[in-house]
């Protein structure tokens, strides 16, 4: 059975590979493709989404732009020291134009026709801000049922990667993290830095995709930037696929091991600002009045076989089958 799939994504490298994955995958139905500011500029970000399923050769995959800001707060920055200041290492006009024009929509209209359509339940895999989600979730309240879970890649247990605290994707927009998790319309999975770290590649894997044919080719072209960042975050040669680790998720259900936990999303000013607090204690040792047992839980990403992982995300990117 296909499984029927969005993504909402901010392109930036490790989302072109996301995108890349579910598109090359001939076990999902990928409906469509819907864009938020993030990486860089929603303009950006939308472009390259575009030119990524170009690169696939997908241009029956509608691409709609959605947020171009958070709901409440400015984004302070963007992230072009790291993934560059294209959001694809300087290196997107590498990639083919795109045939299919832009949705003449926005993002969250896109998304509500799109779940009004499907015959069964819809993943959604959001790996950017979560601020287009927000919206759904608020405008078109009676949709909720119709998403099967969301896969969402964002959040660290042990701290962030943008500030001490908070992870990029959560901090650029907390309060659209705190309606979505909080929420408790749609089931939810949580796959955060903590084992995506664990999931980095090394130079040989890139060797591989590179070596895989163009569209390997041109997806490893596109890390140069990626590579330095990481190269002195990592202390080796090699980058973290954050985005692919959660749309794996998405496509094969169980290939990350989960645990439940309430998740609430820190939304004050200050320096905690954006920080996902994951509540594991065991049940007995939870306090009621501790303002997270009541809601709803989320089942947060812990584990998995890290060598099948990454040979399931090289298979698939290579147009192998796995």
């Amino acid at each position: 059975m296909r499984t029927k799939l969005i993504i909402d994504t901010d392109p930036g490298v490790d989302d072109a590979f996301a995108i890349a994955l579910a598109a090359l995958s001939d076990d999902v139905d990928l409906l469509g493709v819907t864009t938020v500011f993030g990486n860089v500029p929603l303009t950006a970000t939308t472009r390259n989404a575009q030119r990524v399923l170009a690169l696939c050769k997908r241009d029956d995959v509608p691409v709609a732009a959605g947020a171009e800001r958070p709901l409440v707060h400015r984004q302070p920055r963007e992230a072009r020291p790291v993934h560059g200041s294209d959001g694809l290492s300087g290196r997107s006009a590498a990639l083919p134009e795109p045939s299919r024009e832009l949705e003449p929509t926005d993002a969250v209209t896109l998304l509500a026709s799109l779940l009004e359509a499907a015959d069964d339940p819809v993943t959604i895999a959001p790996i950017g801000p979560l601020t287009n989600i927000a919206a759904l979730l608020a405008a078109h309240p009676g949709l909720a049922s119709r998403i099967g879970r969301l896969v969402i890649m964002g959040g660290g247990l042990a701290g962030g990667n943008t500030t001490a605290a908070a992870e990029f994707n959560i901090w650029s927009d907390p309060e659209a993290a705190h309606r979505v998790l909080a929420g408790g319309e749609v089931p939810c999975t949580l796959v955060p830095l903590d084992l995506t770290h664990r999931c980095a590649v090394d130079a040989a894997w890139l060797g591989r995709l590179a070596a895989s044919g163009p569209i390997g080719a041109a997806l490893d072209a596109l890390t140069p930037d990626y590579l330095a960042h990481y190269r002195k975050a990592l202390g080796f040669e090699g980058i973290v696929v954050h985005d692919a680790v959660a749309v794996a998720e998405a496509i094969r259900p169980g290939i990350l091991r989960t645990a439940p936990a309430p998740v609430r999303v820190e939304c004050s000013v200050g320096p905690a600002r954006g920080a996902t607090i994951v509540d594991r204690r065991p049940q007995g040792q939870k306090a009621d009045t501790d303002g997270l047992t009541g809601g709803p839980f989320t089942e947060v990403a812990v584990d998995t076989d890290l060598e099948g992982l990454r040979e399931f995300l090289l298979d698939r990117l290579a147009g192998r089958r796995a």
